[in-house]
């Protein structure tokens, strides 16, 4: 046997056993691919609040948490995202448990204004991360879709290089090239896989590749030590957060600033920002700050990457500054990391980057579709007899 034929066997078997959750990731990449776009447009009217006059007093963030609480009693506020724009809302994050919308002047807490698209991307995102399972059997959904993530880019590489002719002829290529509107039965079906599967192959080698570094440890590992670069711990129980070095060695007698006092030091040490995110976990407790550092997250306007944000480390005593990280002064492991992530999903390039991403998943569907059927074909369909020529 060949080594292309030991390769087309190979392909074909990998295809067959991880073709169902591929087509699963797929169709569910596709649909995710514009999520953030599509929540922001149905959702515009509920973002915005009308001020009671141009200089309104809002109220201070504690209240408002306060008020958010109230409608999710059972959940910890885990982030604060304060914006420039005095007509915006002010999103207090529960986790995985959702956002609630405050109005910064009354403390009244709006309901997301597109419950159902919400439900749904939440669903497909279930799906596309863990296969659907919820619970304990989460981790086990992860593993199978990391797994037949790993298989995708082996099929989408020995793909590429079984399309790879022997010999470069116009006639063939353009089989190859081009959909041939006349074909049908099987001459369709491997009319439709090679053309989707060459166009679409680079795309898909970039959105598995980079899946395989998010799924796997030794693989994000891998990044960081090819790039010289220190790799980070990961935080844990056992390992605390690299804030939590920071903090003084004694612990002053005063109490913490309240968040309005931190986030107007987090505004002066970022003239520029767009939003502002505060995390609430490990430096607040009970809802109110702790005497550990605050991090806050700047998303200033027109960046480059555009998924360049700034991450300031605030003394909660006194709002000073402990340390700033930006994309610009972050190790190379960590800057190749941070465009892996958002390669992923297309929006390291903004929407005609989703796009590409959504298109190519999608040619994905119809790849496991007519490679079930290319494969249904050689195991189950019966070759015509050729014609007997009288001696």
């Amino acid at each position: 046997m060949t080594f292309r034929k030991s390769v087309f066997w190979v392909h074909l078997a990998a295809g067959l056993i991880a073709g169902l959750v591929i087509l699963i990731m797929s169709f569910t990449g596709t649909a995710i691919a514009f999520q953030e776009e599509i929540i922001t447009y149905v959702e515009r009217d509920a973002m915005q609040v009308t001020p009671p006059a141009p200089d309104a007093p809002r109220l201070p963030l504690e209240e408002l948490i306060d008020h958010a609480r109230e409608t999710n009693p059972d959940s910890r506020p885990s982030g604060v995202t304060v914006s420039s724009d005095p007509t915006q809302v002010v999103q207090i994050a529960f986790g995985r448990d959702g956002t609630c919308n405050v109005n910064p002047y009354t403390g009244e807490v709006h309901e997301p204004g597109a419950p159902k698209w919400r439900a749904f991307f939440l669903t497909m995102e279930n799906w596309h991360r863990f296969l659907g399972r919820s619970g304990g059997q989460r981790a086990f959904g992860k593993a199978v879709n990391d797994a037949c993530n790993a298989a995708f880019l082996f099929l989408a590489i020995s793909g590429l290089f079984l399309w790879w002719p022997r010999k470069w002829r116009t006639k063939g290529l353009k089989r190859s090239l081009r959909f041939l509107p006349d074909a049908t039965g099987r001459a369709r079906d491997w009319n439709w896989h090679n053309v989707i599967g060459f166009w679409s192959a680079p795309i898909l080698i970039i959105l598995t590749a980079t899946g395989v570094v998010m799924s796997y440890r030794w693989a994000n590992n891998l990044v960081y030590q090819a790039t010289g670069s220190p790799i980070p711990i990961q935080q844990s129980p056992g390992n605390p957060s690299q804030s939590a070095t920071l903090a003084p060695a004694s612990v002053p007698a005063t109490r913490p600033l309240g968040y309005d006092a931190l986030v107007a030091s987090a505004q002066k040490l970022s003239p520029d920002w767009e939003t502002l995110t505060l995390r609430l976990g490990g430096g607040t407790r009970e809802g109110r700050p702790a005497p550990q550092p605050l991090i806050f997250m700047v998303q200033a306007p027109a960046p480059w990457p555009l998924f360049a944000k700034t991450t300031l480390t605030v003394d909660p005593h006194t709002g000073e500054l402990l340390k700033r990280e930006t994309f610009a002064n972050g190790t190379l492991g960590r800057r190749v990391r941070s465009w892996i992530r958002f390669l992923h999903t297309g929006e390291a390039f903004g929407w005609p980057g989703q796009f590409i991403a959504a298109l190519a998943s999608l040619g994905a569907c119809f790849l496991v579709y007519t490679g079930f059927a290319l494969a249904w074909r050689r195991f189950f369909m019966k070759k015509e007899p050729k014609p007997v020529v009288a001696p």
